[in-house]
């Protein structure tokens, strides 16, 4: 028996540390997850992005890591690495930040997920406000709008007030709408709690005892040169490289509930990976098993607590399980996650940052390219119930519906 287990680690891996390993030793086609070099290279030669960090993980082991392209438009630049080349996550945010927060708190009963958010947050009232529950924030269904301006805010503290005075637009409870300004409510409630600002708290309690040194708020100057910029030309008059793209992240001083946080894909790997290994990782109990389970299983429609749900197409492509759970960022990131297959998939681009004479529209392109990326990796595995799928005999990026600009009406 004792020979069998150790026979069955060897062949698998150890899952709670990644280790890079052959695809075949852990049930995945090494020829198929090449093809991931195809769709990603389609997507640099368009001009959808000038570079791009893909990762796929299974049962503890990294079977695909690669950077594409350079982080900048140009040649001769530096390449990117998945190592050390930061992205700005943007909604990544949510999850990787909002919602571990959450899990921590919840795990450690300091949080209650249908506690009304007044308990936490006295201010957060008026209205139907005392009937908005945690729960309803992670779910997106707090009755709060999905953005507001804060262009009359002098600095983060009245942004602050002006969401947590943001009136409901519908009841809670009776309409689903993905919103930001919930999201920021549930990063103010946490503040409360734990008595530290968000990115204080997730550093200390996740993100270094994961020994993750490149996932953060606010990259300082040392780490700027490392950062794919974001926006050459946006309205604040600057090129945006460092810095938070989303303008009410920006507003509240770089550190928001929905948008704010930076990381590397390898860093992101780890996360993903600890998930995976229900909120544990390298000998560090994150959370419990239970908490993952709990905040990551299927709710109302395509939503889990605070995490999406795949429900085929899309950024998880068509393929992976509908037990999958992921989020995507604005700027050009995704995370996919399928326990079922003990597999991730991260996908990171600066897409926002397209080349000015660029004939493609940037977004059709970052679309096609990492629901191929889900959908290669997902076809890969050679052990799923289903035995092997058959492989498309075209990539969504070979292709190319909708990458011209006037395909979208654009000139």
């Amino acid at each position: 028996m004792i020979l069998t287990l150790l026979a069955a680690a060897l062949a698998f891996g150890d899952t709670t540390v990644l280790r890079h390993r052959p695809p075949s030793q852990v049930g995945m086609d090494t020829a198929r997850l090449a093809l991931i070099d195809r769709a990603v290279k389609q997507g640099l030669m368009a001009g959808g992005f000038p570079g791009a960090a893909v990762v796929v993980g299974r049962r503890g082991a990294i079977v695909w890591e690669k950077g594409y392209g350079s982080a900048d438009w140009g040649w001769g630049l530096p390449p990117v690495q998945v190592q050390s080349t930061m992205y700005d996550l943007a909604s990544l945010t949510k999850v990787v930040a909002t919602s571990a927060a959450a899990m921590v708190l919840y795990d450690r009963g300091k949080l209650k997920l249908d506690a009304p958010v007044s308990r936490y947050l006295p201010q957060f009232r008026g209205g139907d406000k005392g009937q908005v529950t945690v729960r309803d924030l992670l779910m997106h269904r707090s009755g709060l709008p999905a953005g507001r301006s804060l262009a009359t805010a002098h600095n983060a503290r009245q942004a602050r007030r002006l969401l947590i005075e943001t009136p409901l637009e519908v009841p809670p409870g009776t309409r689903t709408e993905y919103s930001d300004v919930g999201a920021d409510v549930l990063g103010f409630v946490i503040e409360a709690i734990a008595g530290e600002r968000l990115d204080r708290f997730v550093s200390r309690t996740i993100y270094s005892r994961l020994g993750l040194q490149n996932m953060m708020f606010l990259p300082g100057r040392d780490r700027r040169a490392r950062v794919a910029p974001t926006e050459n030309y946006p309205p604040r008059g600057y090129p945006i490289r460092g810095e938070v793209h989303d303008d009410m992240a920006f507003a509240l001083g770089g550190v928001a509930g929905h948008a704010g946080l930076f990381a590397t894909a390898s860093d992101l790997a780890v996360f993903a990976q600890m998930m995976l290994n229900g909120g544990k990782y390298n000998g560090v109990r994150i959370v419990s098993d239970s908490t993952v389970a709990r905040f990551t299983k299927r709710g109302a429609g395509a939503r889990a607590l605070g995490w999406d749900m795949c429900v085929g197409g899309g950024s998880c492509g068509f393929y992976m399980g509908l037990k999958s759970y992921g989020h995507t960022g604005y700027t050009g990131t995704s995370l996919w996650i399928d326990p079922d297959q003990q597999m991730f998939v991260i996908v990171l681009t600066n897409w926002v940052h397209a080349a000015p004479s660029a004939r493609v529209a940037p977004i059709a392109v970052l679309a096609d390219v990492r629901s191929d990326v889900a959908d290669i990796a997902t076809l890969s595995i050679t052990d799923g119930p289903e035995g092997i799928l058959p492989m498309p005999d075209q990539l969504r990026a070979d292709r190319r519906i909708g990458w011209r600009r006037d395909s979208y009406g654009q000139p």
